[in-house]
């Protein structure tokens, strides 16, 4: 008797575990959207749990640290120097820009910030700026003031700030997605304010495809009209534009992309870039690279490579009619069905 007892005992034991590793291994896809650094997220993703609250984490670690409108994170206090230290996220977003402000001639620098104050853009209200006030604060904008020295950030002249701005969302993007793929999942999309890293497939396991906006005229604007759609598979892809976030000032446009190397408030015909990179942060750092070139050099330098796809939407100086031009690597992604 005690024999078929305990052996009904182990039975439903067993059972019970096999039902719960067969629970725990049921992927199924999970969503999750909210608000981080004044613009909407949506992730979706599939796993055998729910990651919400790492999702949660890991977004309030990088506010914590990259965040230049947050008045307790790390890079706040790097620029009102209360501190030389720097944290993993800081020297990657460092590295990163490095890169792409080299290649790029010094069109993309993080360094801007000062200036972007200036032109009232930033988190400091400014007027418009004299070009002598432009000039001295161009004494203290470059890369090549920055020098890093283990964990440590040398400032060449204590005025020099960061704003990364233009390269945290798609490092947040970057970051969420390794959060999933160490935990297993195996299908995700992951967009922060328009910057999007997608893998797989979707919920009816066809490839994830992603909208490319239609410039619009109104500032304000959240209507969202579709110029194309292109698909994603293991890559990234951001967009910047001057058709949002500008203002008049006595009827001249003042665009918040600010040229590091003149220190002037870039208007032009180019109203939009979009990159297609095997990385978000690679591709939100070019495309805001990219409007501070404009749409001939953009192009100029774009069109033979292979490793970025590039879509520009400029408008015609005489009609005003829109003007779509990408390189291969990008035509290559467009759905045309």
């Amino acid at each position: 008797m005690f024999n078929r007892r305990y052996a009904a005992i182990l039975v439903v034991l067993i059972v019970t575990v096999v039902m719960m590793l067969c629970s725990r291994n049921r992927k199924r896809y999970y969503s999750h959207e909210g608000v981080v650094w004044t613009t909407e997220y949506h992730i979706t993703y599939e796993a055998d749990r729910d990651l919400g609250d790492s999702i949660q984490m890991l977004l309030h670690a990088l506010d914590m640290s990259v965040s230049p409108y947050n008045k307790a994170s790390l890079i706040t206090a790097l620029n009102e120097n209360q501190t030389c230290r720097t944290d993993a996220y800081l020297r990657r977003l460092i590295g990163a820009s490095r890169v792409i402000h080299e290649q790029s001639g010094g069109a993309y620098d993080p360094t801007v910030m000062p200036l972007v104050n200036a032109w009232g853009f930033g988190y400091k209200s400014g007027t418009l700026p004299s070009r002598a006030q432009v000039d001295s604060i161009l004494e203290f904008v470059g890369m090549d003031k920055l020098t890093l020295r283990g964990d440590s950030l040398v400032k060449s002249d204590p005025r020099v700030m960061l704003d990364f701005s233009s390269i945290a969302k798609g490092m947040a993007c970057d970051e969420i997605a390794r959060l999933l793929a160490r935990n297993g999942a195996s299908n995700w999309l992951v967009e922060i304010g328009g910057e999007v890293v997608a893998h797989g497939v979707n919920t009816h396991g066809k490839p994830w495809n992603v909208a490319v906006d239609l410039p619009s005229e109104q500032a304000d604007t959240t209507v969202h009209e579709s110029a194309m759609t292109i698909t994603l598979d293991s890559l990234a892809v951001a967009t910047s534009g001057s058709y949002r976030k500008w203002r008049d000032e006595g009827g001249n446009r003042l665009s918040h992309l600010i040229d590091p190397r003149t220190g002037d408030s870039r208007v032009g015909t180019l109203l939009s870039v979009t990159v297609i990179a095997p990385d978000c942060m690679t591709a939100d750092a070019w495309a805001t690279a990219c409007m501070v070139m404009g749409d001939s050099a953009t192009q100029a330098m774009m069109e033979p490579r292979r490793d970025l796809g590039v879509l520009t939407i400029s408008a015609d100086t005489v009609s005003g009619a829109l003007v779509v031009w990408s390189n291969a690597a990008f035509a290559d992604r467009i759905v045309t069905h």
